[in-house]
This record gives C-alpha cells, structure tokens and sequence, in this order.
C-alpha cells in the first residue's frame, strides 16, 4: 500500500464506519423513501430526537446525507442517488455472502405468506406484463412518500385509508400494491386486506426500493 492508496482507503473506511450502525441504516432506508424531519424520523425509528440528531450528523460528516432547515425544522434527504444504489448494493452482498440473511429472508417468507401466499407476489417482469393488461397499481406508503416519488401510473392509497377506499376499487380489475421495500408490511395487509374483500390482488414485492435499484423513472 503506498501513500496515495493509504489516503484513499482511509476515506472509503469513513462510509464504512458510519454503516456500522443497523440505526444508521435504517435512517438511510427511509431517507430513501422521502425526505423527513429528525422528528419525523425519530418517531418511525422509535429513537430519542436527540439519538437520531447524533446518527444523522454522523452520516452528514461522512457525505451521506444532507440537511436543509426549512422553518423550524431540519429536512435531512440521501446526498446523492448513489447512496440510494449503495443500499441496494449492501443488501444484495449481505445477501450473497451471509447466511444469517438468507435464514432472515427465509423466516419473513415463512411468516408472510399466511397473509400473502407465494402465488399472490409478482416480480418486475410480472408487474409490467399485469399493468400492460390494464392492473390497477397501488401505494400504500404514506402520502409524503409517494409525494417524493412513486412508480409510474400509481395511485396513492395510503394502508390506514385503505379500507374506506375500498368502494371506489372495481372487483373487475387486478389491482397490485406495493411499499417501501422486500420487507416492507404495508403492501402485505393491503393485499390480505383486498383479498379478504374479493378484491383480485396481487404484491409487487421488491417495492419502491426495487424500482429504483434497477434505474427505472419514477
């Protein structure tokens, strides 16, 4: 190692240092989704605003985020759509490499599929083949987060209004939620939720995460 490659390494072990926190990941994950508050992100992450403060500064310092104030409130957001490809890159190495994930994956598939059985998730190439025919696509996330981004043609039902939405759905046609991610649970009880009430359901199971991952527009 010579003296240029030292200085380099030293700075690719800053990203790696600072996604040495599950808290730190988590905080990424759902800046990809939208741009949020450290108050709103301390409530979904179930950490003090003073903790989640402390995590966001360490992610700022190491380039992974940035912070806007708006008012009296700070806006944190991704720094850059490389951090949001760099996610997708970590969780399919951990993926590859790690057998502790694969047994993870493997008892969320078991759990899930009492709601959602394996015929009821399409992939990619099912949900555009199911949308060419005409499919009814659905967000279940909440409001902020399809109004950051959503796929194409998608219509924004949030799962807490789900239910009082239902009327307004045609049993004729095939409807397919999706959320935030593979483990996501909003588009899980949106499909349990419709099939339940006759609906023709389906669950994009790669979700927003898995749109953006392959670069498809939003």
């Amino acid at each position: 190692m010579n003296v240029f490659t030292s200085r380099l390494y030293d700075q690719y072990a800053r990203i790696a240092k600072v996604l040495g926190s599950p808290r730190r990941i988590d905080l990424l994950e759902l800046l990809a989704q939208a741009p949020r508050s450290v108050e709103d992100l301390a409530q979904l992450t179930g950490m003090s605003i003073a903790n989640t403060s402390q995590h966001l500064q360490q992610l700022r310092q190491a380039r992974m985020v940035d912070a806007e104030k708006k008012g009296l409130y700070v806006i944190y957001r991704l720094a850059s759509p490389a951090v949001q490809t760099f996610l997708g890159q970590l969780a399919e190495l951990a993926q590859t490499q790690l057998a502790e994930v694969r047994q993870v994956e493997a008892e969320f598939q078991a759990q899930t599929q009492a709601q959602v059985p394996t015929w009821q998730s399409v992939d990619l190439a099912e949900l555009e083949a199911r949308l060419k025919a005409g499919a009814l696509l659905l967000d279940v996330r909440p409001p902020e987060e399809f109004a950051a981004g959503h796929l194409p043609g998608a219509l924004s039902a949030p799962l807490p209004e789900l239910a009082q939405r239902m009327a307004q759905l045609s049993k004729g046609q095939s409807i397919i939620a999706y959320c935030r991610g593979p483990y996501c649970l909003f588009a899980i009880e949106a499909v349990h939720q419709l099939t339940a009430h006759g609906y023709d359901a389906r669950h994009y199971r790669e979700g927003m995460a898995g749109w953006l991952k392959r670069a498809k527009a939003v």
